[in-house]
């Protein structure tokens, strides 16, 4: 059976997910897929395409967002869908942050921020530095969380971090966010 890119794309997905950024090579990847590294560039052109297709894989999970709701309160509800997205999956913040740094409009999600924001009135000239501001929240909310379980499994001193304590502060930042666009009005 021939290699497809959905296969390479998948197969990068699950080790990510099991094992975290560290351990997704392009070898470890060839070696899951049992092909050589080069019939890799068949389906990718380099792991950072690869890790732009992980990412948008990723974000593939998160529902699109009511056309009723008004627009902040839509933003709010897709941060947090994003961010449940990524949370589960070792290293997926730093995954989706060089997606979004490498093509920032890759993910549906991330063009949708982007859309909500036009709708809720921000202006054409401050879009993008918005719509990065919340999307470097989600992630870098994401980001403190894994760090601070990491910590918690090396040093059993340390407290384990509190999912729904985590949440709460990363709600407390989008409302934060959310009424700041209201000056936009």
């Amino acid at each position: 059976m021939a290699l497809s890119r959905e296969q390479v794309i998948g197969t990068a997905v699950d080790l990510l997910r099991r094992y975290g950024l560290g351990d997704l090579s392009m070898r470890r990847l060839a070696r899951e897929l049992g092909v050589a590294p080069g019939a890799l560039y068949w389906h990718v052109a380099n792991k950072q395409e690869l890790l732009v297709e992980v990412a948008d894989a990723l974000l593939s999970e998160v529902p699109e967002v009511s056309a009723d709701r008004p627009p902040a309160e839509a933003l709010a509800a897709l941060a947090l869908a994003i961010r449940e997205a990524v949370a589960p999956v070792p290293d997926g913040a730093d995954v989706v942050a060089l997606a979004y740094a490498v093509e920032p409009g890759a993910a549906r999600p991330l063009r949708e921020v982007t859309r909500l924001l036009a709708a809720a009135g921000v202006p054409m000239g401050e879009r993008d530095h918005v719509a990065a501001l919340v999307v470097h929240h989600i992630l870098g909310s994401v980001a403190a969380q894994q760090d601070r379980a990491l910590a918690a499994a090396v040093d059993p001193e340390l407290p384990a971090p509190d999912a729904v304590g985590e949440t709460k502060a990363f709600e407390i930042g989008m409302g934060v966010i959310v009424r700041g666009l209201a000056a936009y009005r």
